[in-house]
């Protein structure tokens, strides 16, 4: 018998492919669409409809009284400027929307802009723009320009191609003539995403009035030097940098070399959305097919309506150039994503077997593809990180409340990059609060987060597979290639309240994360961060034959994942913060270095059977109880210069039981995004020396045993927004340090005022205050800051 739903999804792939197959539906009607400046507009190839809209509500007519017959609408090659979302309801299911292919049929979100143009000053050109709607998107000639801004774009540079400390400083204020309107964007202090306002005023202290900031799930300061100011006409300095008068309805545009503005095409973005498919579970769309067309230039969403997505670090906007909800048997194929202010695809709340198919995605302002359900399906929802409900409040029934979730769709076979160019808590892939995705030979790199990210477990089952993700967390921090988050039912924002809840309640785990999630035969690199990131509460994970090229693997605070015949090259194993009875199991697996464990109640189930790069990594793990029989020494991979690294017949590896995968189908598979897409850069093999890692010295101090906070995995482990601080990595119950509050775990980040970014710091002011013996430090505990009154 074949699997549940491998005829359905089979079936939708017959329907969604290039060509109508004849006979499925009996009837069929061909319309066209194109240039037509004809008064007779009847469909024909002759006499096209000049737009979409038009066809559509054609297809309504045609139907008036008679059975449902398919509907292909060929669009015929040229530009098509919408002036408003082009809607596709229940009552147009089975159609076909067939461009004749991303370089002939452009859908834009845009209108053109046709003004007469005079000189300003020596650089500067002005022209009256008015009678258009609200554009905060300026093209010139295909390429998009630069909104006036400050610093300078430069290309070469991260975090929105340029930042600076005094993007808003007083100073630089006082030489707005209107700084009303002006947008600032920086970075989460910790560098966990982004925030983004306007400013509305200024006050008395001179300081900008601002606007938003909620753009993101983990309340924070601003990063104080990663920040950009933009749409300020006093900033307006260099060339391809524009600025629109408002109030006067004025357009001002610096032109690059080789423009000239008065025979140049300018086209401005006034549309958040240009195509919405939209149903409900009761009455869904269904069989319908975008194909062949490129979608491109819509307005930047970043000061829209934003919800968060339950627990995680993530608030995002529910909205996309292309949107779809309530729908089934849907395929978005061979289209184009491009100049988008946005999200491109957007599939929310209830969707059954929805396709994203050999799409190239690239040069967008947030994510590419993102699955998100409705919150009123997850059962006891929480919305913020410290956010915590008492068990006799639970909901206890396992699973959704409802159906109104993305289950049973795809994203396949994508070129995605160039993402989050203005929106830095951005993905490739997008999922939370849906069940059943698979995500699979997709090729996304260059972008400034993770490249796939799961918000939460609800509901698991999720398949991520064959894709090649590198080139990312570029402008954030403490990410993975792969990310994902668990803060459901049983996650607790304080972990001796979480171990005690679910000691008590060991099912609970898999109330929300009911089915097992996979993550196979993928490449992953990523140089900023880990190349797979479980993070908080991940749980419920199988994860196998992984190339892993630089981040190696961390799983941080959950519960039932597995971890076996993966190849972590020069890197390794990051257990954090693990709990007693983890069920955790990380087996025959290839790494090359020592595990790097933080915190850790116990190993989990089983950590064995792997093979280790020297004699001291290997002893170093059995003096903590694990891999008793693992082995260590040359894997004898076959080629890793050119990333070939399956072991060779004879390598240690298969000793322990490490099967060889396929090292050839990692990414893009269609010929034509093949030719364009990026490979992984392939690392040089470290050489790995017997020292492990670095480690500062331990030191002692009231009893208790403190070192310096020094790598990213303990800044991760702890929740840090910068690496520094004094960890401490015991204090027994008799010591003076746990008498005043002190506890296992703990950082402390200052001192009698001062910042503590070391233990000289730390003793310094300690000696300092000795006299009067007590010391006032700030320590980070669960990710949040306490006070204590040291006593000594």
């Amino acid at each position: 018998m074949f699997p549940k739903g491998c005829l359905r999804r089979l079936w939708v792939i017959l329907l969604s492919s290039w060509f109508f197959i004849p006979g499925v539906y009996g009837e069929t009607i061909e319309l066209y669409v194109g240039h037509n400046e004809s008064p007779r507009q009847d469909g024909s190839v002759k006499y096209p409809f000049a737009d979409i809209h038009s066809a559509l509500k054609h297809v309504l007519k045609i139907r008036e009284g008679k059975s449902e017959p398919f509907v292909t609408i060929n669009i015929q090659p040229g530009e098509y400027h919408l002036t408003s979302p082009i809607v596709i309801s229940p009552a147009l299911s089975n159609v076909h929307l067939k461009g004749a292919g991303t370089a002939e049929v452009r859908l834009k979100g845009s209108v053109l802009l046709k003004s007469a143009w005079e000189k300003y000053n020596a650089n500067v050109y002005v022209a009256s723009v008015s009678g258009v709607p609200e554009f905060d998107q300026l093209v010139v000639n295909g390429k998009t320009q630069v909104l006036a801004r400050y610093p300078n774009y430069n290309e070469t540079t991260h975090y929105w191609q340029g930042y600076a400390a005094d993007a808003v400083s007083k100073e630089r204020i006082k030489t707005w003539k209107h700084p009303e309107g002006a947008i600032l964007h920086a970075m989460h202090k910790s560098e966990w995403g982004d925030f983004h306002y306007v400013i509305t005023g200024i006050g008395n202290d001179g300081e900008p009035v601002l606007k938003g900031g909620f753009q993101n799930n983990r309340v924070s300061e601003l990063h104080k030097t990663y920040r950009m100011v933009e749409n300020v006409m006093e900033e307006l300095d260099s060339p391809g940098e524009w600025f629109f008068d408002k109030e006067k309805q004025l357009l001002y545009y610096w032109p690059t070399p080789g423009i000239d503005v008065h025979t140049a095409r300018f086209e401005g973005a006034v549309l958040n959305n240009l195509i919405t498919i939209k149903g409900s579970e009761n009455q869904p769309v269904h069989n319908v097919s975008i194909t062949g067309m490129t979608i491109e230039q819509s307005r930047r969403t970043f000061m829209e309506t934003y919800e968060p997505l339950l627990r995680s670090d993530w608030c995002i906007y529910r909205g996309g150039a292309v949107y779809i909800e309530g729908a089934e048997d849907c395929t978005i194929r061979h289209c184009q994503f491009t100049a988008l202010g946005g999200n491109a695809v957007f599939i929310s709340r209830y969707n059954r077997d929805v396709y994203i198919v050999a799409n190239l995605i690239h040069d967008c302002g947030a994510s590419a593809i993102c699955f998100v359900g409705d919150a009123s399906a997850v059962r006891s929802p929480l919305f913020e990180y410290h956010q915590s409900m008492p068990f006799a409040q639970m909901d206890t029934v396992r699973g959704p409340a409802n159906n109104l979730y993305p289950s049973e769709c795809e994203a396949d076979n994508n070129l995605i990059f160039r993402i989050g160019r203005i929106e830095k808590q951005s993905a490739g892939v997008e999922i939370s609060m849906a069940k059943g995705i698979r995500v699979s030979n997709n090729s996304i790199y260059d972008v400034p987060r993770a490249g796939i990210n799961i918000g939460d477990g609800t509901w698991g089952g999720h398949i991520i597979e064959y894709n090649d993700i590198f080139k990312t967390v570029q402008e954030t921090s403490d990410h993975g290639a792969f990310n994902s988050w668990g803060r459901d039912r049983f996650w607790h924002p304080n972990r001796q309240s979480m171990d005690s809840l679910n000691a008590l309640h060991p099912g609970i785990v898999k109330w929300d994360a009911v089915s097992t999630t996979i993550i196979r035969n993928n490449r992953f690199r990523c140089d900023h961060g880990w190349d797979i990131d479980l993070d908080d509460g991940s749980s419920n994970y199988h994860i196998y034959n992984n190339l892993c090229l630089n981040g190696g693997i961390k799983l941080r605070e959950g519960f039932y994942r597995k971890v076996e015949n993966n190849i972590m090259i020069n890197n390794g194993f990051h257990p954090h913060l693990w709990f007693a009875n983890s069920h955790d199991v990380f087996c025959r697996n290839i790494v090359s270095t020592a595990h790097k464990d933080i915190r850790l109640k116990s190993w989990g189930d089983e950590v064995d059977y792997n093979l280790f790069p020297s004699q001291a990594a290997l002893t170093k793990a059995r003096a903590n109880g694990v891999d008793r029989h693992s082995l260590f020494g040359d894997p004898r991979f076959l080629n890793p210069e050119t990333g070939e690294f399956s072991v060779r017949e004879g390598s240690p590896a298969l000793n322990i039981g490490f099967e060889n995968f396929r090292m050839d189908r990692f990414g893009v598979k269609d010929s034509a995004l093949q030719k364009i897409a990026e490979k992984a850069d392939i690392p040089v093999l470290m050489t790995i020396s017997d020292d492990l890692q670095f480690r500062s010295p331990v030191a002692d101090w009231l009893g208790a045993r403190i070192k310096n906070v020094e790598s990213m995995a303990e800044r991760s482990a702890a929740g840090l927004s910068e690496t520094a601080g004094v960890i401490i990595l015991e204090a027994n119950e008799t010591s003076q340090a746990f008498k005043t509050g002190v506890r296992k775990g703990d950082v402390i980040i200052s001192a009698a005022g001062q910042p503590v970014n070391k233990i000289q710091d730390l003793m310094k002011l300690y000696q300092q205050k000795k006299t009067t013996g007590e010391l006032s430090v700030v320590i980070f505990r669960n990710q949040a800051e306490e006070r204590l009154t040291i006593r000594f």
